[in-house]
């Protein structure tokens, strides 16, 4: 059982976060949601296609101008009261590294820390035990905050994501983060080259079986692009494919932008495996 915020959700339930980037230079839509009037219109166009969780993040992955703590709170506490305010059940993440910008997005009414980059400040599991929030626990190489890999190495990718992980995971429970609040996430392109995220996903179902819920951040990444030649606009295929593949191995969360998109894979995917009845069946019967 997974249990978030007022939410909770069965161990074969596939779970939609959605992102919504409160940045003005994103990859992928290079400041849509900047402005909160576009950020909440993506969120309430999110919810009606299904996503569970909403994922607000005030700073872009990639290497850009510097953004302070201050300023990455002020482009997401005030977003995230009013998140709460309008939607009272929706599970919100934040997307953050930094213990001070997650104790304030707590106060305001986030339920789950993002932990992108790895427990670089381990405060920040502190902070997720001490307001009783969910954690995600990601393998992100040792990289820095806000770094592209060059010419990293692993002897094995997957035994380093599961020592990182459920080590990260099991120092959350110790300092009182809730079990079933922790999610692992291998860490798709984050201290990592494009054959290193194809084998993490590949071999997930070594994730799955720790028994930790396992969330995978695959939406339109660089690995995808370079697997296929293709520029951020055109990846909405592969990423629906390696969810596809992702789900069949049993992650169980999607971070992603095409929500709608995902979730009808998704759906397909539980239902072949047995866990979800199709949504209508008159074939044959008339």
């Amino acid at each position: 059982m997974l249990r978030l915020g007022r939410r909770e959700f069965g161990p074969h339930e596939p779970v939609i976060m959605a992102i919504v980037n409160r940045t003005p230079d994103s990859f992928y839509d290079q400041g849509a949601t900047f402005r909160d009037e576009p950020a909440l219109a993506r969120v309430e166009q999110a919810v009606a296609e299904g996503a569970a969780i909403v994922d607000i993040g005030g700073v872009k992955a990639g290497p850009g101008e510097e953004v302070t703590a201050e300023e990455e709170a002020r482009r997401t506490v005030g977003f995230v009261a009013e998140v709460r305010r309008r939607h009272p059940d929706i599970v919100i993440s934040v997307d953050t590294w930094r213990h001070d910008v997650g104790a304030a997005v707590c106060e305001a009414g986030a339920d789950v820390l993002n932990d992108a980059w790895g427990g670089v400040d381990p405060r920040l599991a502190e902070v997720a035990a001490r307001y009783g929030a969910g954690l995600v626990c990601t393998h992100a190489g040792g990289a820095e905050p806000r770094t592209r890999p060059h010419r990293v190495e692993y002897e094995d990718v997957m035994a380093d994501i599961l020592r990182v992980t459920v080590g990260l995971a099991e120092r959350a429970v110790s300092l009182g983060v809730r079990r079933d609040g922790i999610m692992i996430d291998p860490g798709h392109d984050f201290g990592k080259n494009t054959r290193h995220s194809l084998e993490a996903t590949r071999r997930l179902g070594e994730m799955t079986e720790t028994g930790w819920p396992v969330l995978v951040s695959l939406s339109n990444k660089d690995f995808v692009g370079e697997t296929l030649d293709r520029p951020v606009k055109e990846r909405v295929l592969g990423t629906l494919a390696t969810t596809a593949v992702s789900a069949w191995l049993g992650a169980q969360v999607y971070r992603v932008h095409e929500v709608a998109e995902t979730k009808q894979v998704l759906d397909m995917v539980a239902t072949i495996a047995g866990h979800r009845e199709p949504a209508v069946a008159r074939r044959g019967l008339a």
